[in-house]
């Protein structure tokens, strides 16, 4: 275990559900000291991240330290201030008014630290006519464009698969803290980092959403089909379905000299990048009719040996059976004094001197409070005297 290029910043972590715990994990997995506040029993608040010990609230507050703190109370928010005297970030993803009405906004923490840096996400913004808005994943994926581009033409709008847009939001804050610290070495000064699902899952739209900034080009759904890279989709083997990306002359000649159909490359109507994008559907069906004749696994083998991107298309347990997946260590270990070993999802950055690491599980509600407290300068008295009245 070493100390992690982040341990010398203190992060105090007011976020909830997803996108917030998402910005956060990023700090802590590289050793930033993330303290997880969290209201008190007594408060009857729930924290809506799922249950406790379940698969997505342990993925989500690994390497964290807990405390119970009651921010409607009085001494709560004076407690609260006085962590911030000590913190480099403060993150939350309260709705945009929420931080003003519990007096814990950026200019409030800045009258006690002006170093601090606080960290926001919200649904949409905040400001503008859609600030007070609740932003979920999935109205974030229809109004930042996702669900038209996705599923098939006629069949309606279709969500993605995964909160693509609360992930997006929470790794756009965590970037724009981490400038935030860089730029504090230079400036000594904190500042107000925030992102919101709309403008991540905009953001993410990428090159569909440039279509129309650039060309006013309305891109609509394609199904398993890429919307410009003729011919990438899903094609159906003897045993299941693949994914086929042959797009580009040299690569289409390889795979059509990798099936044996050299014809498929000489058709007129399938020899011009052209001609494949009018020509889809038939040369889908050309191609389907082709690699129905091969395995799936025999088939992305021989095709990659052709120099032809191909790959399978797995469920879960499928994919981490998978040799690379398990040579990049996306499942990863931690042991919980609760539920024994575990194992979490790794992080997707890899870096030669300084890898995350997964030090500690997801700890219990307030598991760390008393500690955090003495480190903030409260004696054992005052300790006890705020879990009697229920501050903590």
């Amino acid at each position: 275990m070493t100390a992690g290029p982040l341990a010398r910043f203190k992060v105090l972590d007011l976020t909830r559900v997803r996108a917030g715990p998402t910005a956060v994990r990023y700090l802590a997995d590289w050793g930033a000291d993330c303290i997880k506040v969290e209201m008190p029993p007594s408060a009857g608040e729930m924290d809506m991240g799922g249950p406790r010990h379940g698969p997505d609230f342990q993925n989500l507050h690994r390497n964290k330290r807990s405390i119970t703190l009651n921010l409607k109370e009085a001494d709560g928010k004076a407690v609260f201030m006085k962590l911030v005297e000590q913190a480099d970030v403060v993150v939350e993803n309260y709705r945009a008014d929420v931080k003003f009405r519990l007096g814990i906004d950026y200019e409030s923490l800045k009258k006690v630290n002006p170093k601090i840096i606080l960290g926001s996400i919200s649904g949409f913004g905040q400001d503008g006519p859609y600030a007070e808005r609740a932003g979920f994943d999935q109205i974030a994926q229809g109004m930042g464009g996702l669900m038209m581009v996705t599923g098939n033409p006629g069949e309606g709008p279709m969500r993605a698969g995964i909160a693509v847009a609360d992930v997006g939001a929470g790794l756009h804050c965590a970037i724009g803290i981490l400038i935030a610290l860089l730029e504090r070495e230079t400036s000594g000064q904190g500042q107000w980092v925030s992102s919101s699902l709309l403008q991540a899952m905009i953001s993410m739209c990428d090159f569909q959403a440039a279509r129309w900034t650039m060309s006013k080009d309305v891109p609509g759904q394609a199904g398993n089909n890429h919307p410009t890279s003729i011919p990438t989709g899903v094609f159906k083997t003897k045993d299941g379905y693949i994914n086929i990306a042959a797009s580009g002359g040299h690569i289409y000649k390889r795979f059509c000299e990798a099936v044996g159909s050299p014809e498929l490359y000489t058709d007129e109507r399938f020899s011009t990048d052209k001609g494949r994008a009018q020509n889809r559907d038939a040369l889908n069906d050309e191609i389907n009719k082709r690699v129905a004749q091969y395995g799936s696994a025999d088939l992305v083998e021989k095709l990659n040996k052709a120099g032809v991107p191909a790959g399978p298309i797995y469920k879960m347990d499928e994919m981490f059976a998978d040799p690379q997946v398990k040579h990049l260590k996306m499942a990863h270990p931690v042991h919980s004094p609760k539920l024994g070993d575990i194992e979490l999802i790794g992080q997707a950055i890899n870096m030669s001197r300084t890898p995350f690491e997964m030090k500690t599980a997801t700890p219990e509600q307030g598991e760390h409070t008393d500690d955090v407290l003495k480190e903030a300068g409260f004696d054992a008295a005052a300790i006890a005297d705020f879990r009697k009245r229920g501050v903590i």
